[in-house]
């Protein structure tokens, strides 16, 4: 028998039903503030991701790629940012342009808390404008999403990597200073430290850890231009009650962030996989994916941590509902067959049992549908030209309607609840 691969996962009723929830939450904030749903293709050019930094993990062990028949080199996503952008540059859409995406993610890596092999995000970007009130904008509807949830238990870090300029600056310093601590280092790290030093910050490695403790820091290499713009985004998620610390050591794992960078954890988790999305602005990418430049900012939030953090805080726990009606019919099934789809057809939700079984089994069906009234067909029924309406919720016993009536009886009780 075949099993999903590992890393990977079904999502099953009532699950999904949860799923459906924070995605309909994320598509009504972001929708509130101009967003539209962007889909992208699950491939695309190997090209595109490489462009997220030949020093990143992702880049260099984590991504599927593959030849295609056709010979081409192709790679699964493995965030979504890229391919948003280079359907921009594709398509030039009038600007700013602002779009909220669900994807499936793809990264060769062992699984973690909230973290697998194809993970789902959800993330949202915003292109062409370099306006830091529009930082502002994305981490405020970020924050507010968590909040809409039920999430309470959230932390955000943020930090500036300032200018294209200002990050080459500062890394090329850091690689210096990193030089002369480089036998101090993890032995993992050291690569990373001659290469691609920025990466060093990430590591969570503990000799590594307490060795950059004392790195020096971006926010102290920002130009004027850079350091107003970090500013204008404090001072904006200050007049929204957004509550943030700086940490300067926030690097994000990607490598073409420019200024505003961020990442929300939540409390509720104790391990060290407590992110639940993170972002940051990202000036150049579009100009490195062949397109003309323009400005972008955005961020990704994992699914499957975000749904750990609300099983840690009690959240999103609402979301499973039973149908209004459930139809038992004994008599032939013509009944409940045409009854259901007339109950839908004006609004109701409506199942009923097949397969001809008993009325003690169809009544267990109905049960565990957790609707709201069940219609009972029988042979007298049929007879009389009525259905048996039964309330399952109160017990308050039943009542003959007449067939033509029923569906207008069951609209005007639902109505009055």
């Amino acid at each position: 028998m075949f099993q999903a691969p590992k890393g990977t996962r079904d999502i099953l009723p009532p699950e999904s039903d949860r799923w459906q929830a924070l995605v309909a939450t994320f598509a009504e904030v972001f929708g509130q503030a101009g967003y539209g749903l962007v889909q992208n293709p699950m491939f695309e050019d190997i090209g595109v991701f490489q462009r997220l930094g030949e020093g990143t993990e992702v880049v260099r062990k984590e991504m599927y790629d593959f030849l295609d028949k056709g010979d081409r080199h192709l790679a699964l996503r493995p965030e979504g940012t890229a391919s948003v952008v280079r359907a921009f540059n594709q398509h030039r859409p009038t600007v700013p342009w602002k779009v909220w995406y669900l994807t499936p993610c793809f990264r060769y890596e062992e699984p973690q808390a909230g973290r697998f092999r194809q993970h789902h995000q959800v993330g949202a970007e915003a292109i062409g404008s370099a306006d830091p009130d529009l930082d502002v904008e994305v981490i405020g509807l970020q924050h507010d999403f968590y909040r809409a949830i039920g999430l309470s238990r959230l932390s955000l870090r943020l930090n500036s990597m300032g200018s294209p300029g200002d990050r080459q600056a500062y890394a090329e310093q850091l690689a210096v200073w990193l030089d002369r601590r480089l036998g101090e280092l993890d032995e993992a790290d050291r690569a990373n430290a001659v290469n691609h030093p920025l990466r060093v910050l990430d590591s969570k490695r503990e000799r590594t850890v307490a060795v950059v403790a004392d790195a020096p820091l971006i926010i102290d290499c920002l130009s004027d231009e850079a350091a107003a713009h970090f500013d204008r985004v404090q001072a904006g998620l200050d007049a929204l009650g957004v509550a943030y610390e700086i940490d300067p050591r926030l690097v994000r794992g990607l490598d073409y962030y420019t200024h505003s960078t961020w990442e929300f954890a939540a409390g509720s988790l104790t391990s060290a996989q407590n992110a639940v999305g993170g972002g940051g602005r990202y000036d150049g990418l579009a100009e490195a994916l062949g397109g003309k430049p323009a400005p972008g900012v955005g961020f990704g939030a994992g699914i499957e941590r975000i749904l750990l953090a609300a099983d840690a805080e009690d959240a999103l726990t609402e979301t499973a509902r039973g149908v209004d009606v459930f139809v038992v019919d004994v008599a032939g099934g013509d009944t409940g067959r045409d009854l259901t789809f007339e109950l839908r057809r004006n609004g109701m939700s409506a199942d009923r049992a097949f397969d001809a079984r008993s009325m003690k089994a169809q009544m267990k069906v109905a049960d565990r549908s957790e609707a709201r009234f069940a219609l009972l067909v029988g042979p007298d029924e049929m007879a009389a030209g009525t259905v048996t309406l039964r309330d399952l919720r109160s017990g308050a016993g039943q009542i003959a309607v007449a067939r033509a009536d029923v569906v207008a009886e069951v609209a005007a009780r639902l109505e009055s609840e």
